[in-house]
């Protein structure tokens, strides 16, 4: 798909499902999705579902929350609500109390709890979407690109429906940068990033930046990066956008229409 930029002023909040609007929802909360004894992974790894009723086989949203890996709680946006969706809103361990391998581990842990699990809110497993705003963007990546995170749970990584990250860091994360000594303008490529991992046979991916004049440390022209590189190893489904006069903080607002017109896309195409 050719690269679109987007300009958004407003935008309604439009149901995802014509008969959205007379489902009924319940949310169950904190679920606890690891067996670790690790103590903080025991007070960091829940998540919350939101799904409907009376729907089956639904499509599931993995919402990873943002906080530069080192703040930021579990959270279901409005938007996600009341349209026909499973949301499962997970936290993790953070920055500097656990090391990125232990949070990279989390972020495929709860997507495998969501695999295994998701029938029971009425979720389809066969259209899970792994999405997320910056930090949270960024593990979605790596677990979503690197095959060996989700394999350790018996999750081939290419099974899922879509990687949405919205501003997600696509070079090595600042803050992983600032705990080797490194500034956050001073860009690596290593291990930790998703950008080590681009490959042709990837699931469907969504980039969604904010606005290039107020996005973080040059963080649209990453995204574009990795936007192009995804598609000269020859991926056939990756679409970047810009949403024009939104800085990092609020580029969510409209990306969720994003989010929601794609899970309609991939689903309707299944």
């Amino acid at each position: 798909m050719r690269l679109k930029t987007t300009t958004i002023f407003a935008l309604m909040l439009l149901p995802m499902m014509a008969l959205a609007q007379s489902q009924q929802y319940q949310q169950v909360n904190d679920i606890p999705y690891t067996e670790s004894s690790d103590a903080y992974a025991q007070e960091r790894c829940k998540l919350d579902v939101y799904y409907p009723t009376d729907q089956k086989d639904a499509p599931v949203v993995v919402w990873f929350h943002g906080g530069g890996i080192e703040g930021g709680e579990k959270h279901i946006d409005p938007q996600l609500k009341n349209c026909g969706l499973v949301v499962v809103a997970a936290n993790y361990r953070l920055l500097p109390k656990a090391p990125i391998d232990d949070i990279l581990d989390d972020a495929a842990a709860a997507v495998a709890w969501t695999y295994k699990n998701i029938a029971k809110y009425n979720g389809c497993k066969r259209k899970i979407f792994v999405a997320g705003h910056s930090a949270g963007g960024y593990l979605l990546d790596m677990i979503g690109l690197d095959k060996r995170w989700l394999a350790k749970y018996g999750v081939d990584a290419d099974s899922l429906a879509a990687l949405v990250p919205f501003s997600g860091q696509c070079i090595t994360h600042y803050n992983i940068r600032k705990q080797q000594g490194i500034g956050p303008l001073q860009a690596t490529i290593d291990q930790y990033a998703p950008l080590t991992y681009v490959r042709p046979d990837a699931p469907p991916i969504v980039i969604i930046s904010g606005d290039r004049e107020l996005e973080l440390f040059g963080r649209y022209e990453e995204q574009a990066y990795f936007w192009r590189m995804l598609k000269l190893t020859g991926h056939k489904d990756v679409t970047l956008y810009e949403m024009q006069g939104y800085d990092h903080g609020a580029m969510p607002f409209p990306a969720y229409k994003i989010l929601k017109d794609h899970i309609r896309r991939i689903t309707t195409s299944q």
